[in-house]
């Protein structure tokens, strides 16, 4: 299933019905007055947070949603019915903004959760509305008002508790795939992953806890350079982020403040997660390189900082142990 977490739809609410004139025509009632009856409120759009979706493809293929009309008054004070409102189902943890202007008109979180985004038109009035002392017999009704419409940007952020991050080839899909039963694309070559990974992992108590694999960041990843600049809207709503670096890179250091560049690049608080740094890989350092490069990365970084080896699986019981009290916090 291809990831889509982008889309532009539009949304139209469905027009009013129309109020009709007529007059009542029965043969024991002389001169019934008007009769004619209003017409029915256009449907409204509502969009729906729904757990199953994980991606926002449907709407790839179908960008316009009009809800229906409402239908015309009747005679003898018949009103007409409403149309029936248009729910569109979308993946939990999408953002809803006005296209133009940027407005955020909502943030659907919670799966059921509901926002209206289109309201329909009211129904228009029937002649017996304009019945007066002074005009017994009006002819006169009112055409229903035609339903709202916007253009919309749907943006979908995943909804995870543990963002991972890091330069590509850092270890995160193996990693995520090791703690959970998450099984990403893994390879020796940079950018292996194109599309942020979620895993489920089992705290102690027996809750799932769900993990985001985000694909590799790059030097200039804040202003649009590589694929990371497209998936760092997922690490937004996580409370923790796990900050991977190869051992076995060139110049660890170099690595963990490209980073913290990007993040700090990027705003939205990034910067000041809380964020455990985790050297992967270490059994490709000797004991000593180990030490060397711990104290290196001590000095530089205030996170909390762990050695950990994804692939022999060393260090992960305390990864786990220091993410669940950094979740309790």
């Amino acid at each position: 299933m291809q990831f889509i977490d982008q889309a532009r739809i539009n949304v139209r609410g469905g027009k009013g019905g129309d109020g009709i004139v007529a007059f009542r025509r029965e043969k024991y009632v002389p001169a019934g007055g008007p009769a004619g009856g209003d017409g029915g409120n256009g449907g409204q759009v509502v969009l729906e947070a729904d757990i199953n979706l994980q991606t926002l493809l449907d709407f790839k293929y179908k960008r316009l949603f009009v809800a229906p009309d409402g239908q015309r008054g009747g005679p003898n004070r018949c009103t007409g019915s409403s149309g029936k409102d248009l729910v569109i189902k979308v993946p939990c943890g999408t953002e809803v903004r006005h296209l133009t202007t940027g407005i955020i008109f909502g943030d659907l979180t919670t799966p059921g959760q509901r926002l209206q985004v289109a309201f329909g038109g009211r129904g228009g009035r029937g002649n017996a509305h304009y019945l007066s002392n002074r005009n017994r017999a009006p002819e006169k009704c009112t055409e229903g008002t035609e339903g709202e419409e916007w253009s919309l940007q749907l943006e979908l952020k995943l909804l995870a508790e543990v963002g991972i991050i890091g330069l590509p080839n850092a270890g995160k899909s193996t990693l995520i795939a090791v703690l959970s039963a998450a099984r990403p694309k893994i390879a020796d070559y940079p950018f292996t992953t194109l599309v942020p990974n979620l895993g489920v992992v089992r705290r102690p108590s027996g809750d799932g806890t769900v993990f985001a694999d985000i694909p590799g960041l790059i030097a200039g990843a804040a202003q649009g350079i590589g694929l990371g600049h497209d998936f760092l809207r997922h690490i937004e709503r996580t409370k923790l982020l796990l900050h991977l670096i190869d051992a076995g890179s060139e110049n660890p250091l170099d690595d963990l403040l490209v980073v913290e560049k990007e993040l700090r690049a990027y705003g939205h608080g990034l910067i000041d997660r809380p964020r455990l740094l985790v050297v992967n890989k270490k059994e490709l350092l000797s004991d000593s390189d180990q030490k060397e490069l711990f104290n290196l990365l001590q000095k530089t970084s205030k996170c909390k900082l762990l050695l950990i080896s994804a692939v022999m699986g060393a260090g992960l019981e305390k990864l786990l142990e220091q993410v669940w009290d950094e979740l309790a916090i």
